[in-house]
């Protein structure tokens, strides 16, 4: 199977699908962005982060509008959108996020992106910009940024990289496997600026199908080699 069938079968990049278009760079565009990995690095239903994202997003697209609209309407939001489990926490951390933006950076991801050094240093400053910020939502955030970024090179997320090895991926780590996929698909014709969609699809196929053993029914499973 060409791993471009994957991407039409399983579906590609989350920002697109949120209405978020990054390939300009644009500020608001890419704090959307960050709003929404923030959410959905968290162990929570992507329904439910989607859905608090929309909320959320309606009032706030800006690190200044986040603050401005203060953390017990984020928490409320939360709770209406069933993001209820981690509401607290990700009040606090979505508060302090969007403060350091602004503190440290002007309120400007590119600035952020400009002043990194190289691509772990641009992983280091976006888990510094607030404490619940982990590696996942990282790899979420700069995935999409690939090919747009000139510094971001992330990982596999760890779902994607479950998938990766099932269909026969050879690396032996996260940061390997990209090398590989990113070889396998310039040689079907994709580039690293849509690799983004196989990186999206290889999530869904390890969150959807890999993780739960649903071999059976696996759109993958001609070329799985995980028995």
């Amino acid at each position: 199977m060409p791993l471009a069938e994957l991407v039409s079968s399983l579906g590609g990049r989350f920002s697109l699908y949120l209405g978020i278009k990054l390939s300009e760079k644009e500020e608001r565009e890419l704090f959307r962005w960050l709003l929404a990995s923030s959410l959905l690095g968290a162990p929570i239903r992507e329904g439910t982060a989607f859905k608090a994202f929309k909320a959320i997003e309606r009032e706030a697209s800006s690190p200044q509008e986040v603050v401005r609209m203060g953390w017990d309407r984020i928490v409320e939001l939360l709770d209406i959108s069933g993001y209820t489990r981690y509401d607290f926490k990700t009040a606090d951390k979505l508060i302090e996020m969007s403060n350091n933006l602004i503190e440290r950076y002007d309120g400007s991801l590119n600035r952020l992106h400009d002043e990194a050094e190289d691509s772990i240093g641009l992983e280091f400053k976006i888990r510094g910009l607030a404490k619940g910020i982990g590696p996942e939502t990282v790899v979420i955030f700069l995935r999409e940024l690939r090919g747009i970024w000139r510094k971001a090179d992330p990982p596999l997320s760890s779902l994607a990289f479950l998938a990766a090895k099932n269909i026969g991926i050879k690396a032996g780590d996260k940061r390997e496997a990209v090398r590989e996929l990113l070889s396998m698909w310039k040689m079907e014709g994709g580039d690293v600026k849509n690799f983004v969609d196989l990186e999206s699809a290889l999530v869904r196929l390890g969150r959807d199908y890999c993780k739960r053993r649903r071999c059976k029914i696996c759109p993958a499973s001609g070329i799985c080699s995980s028995g």
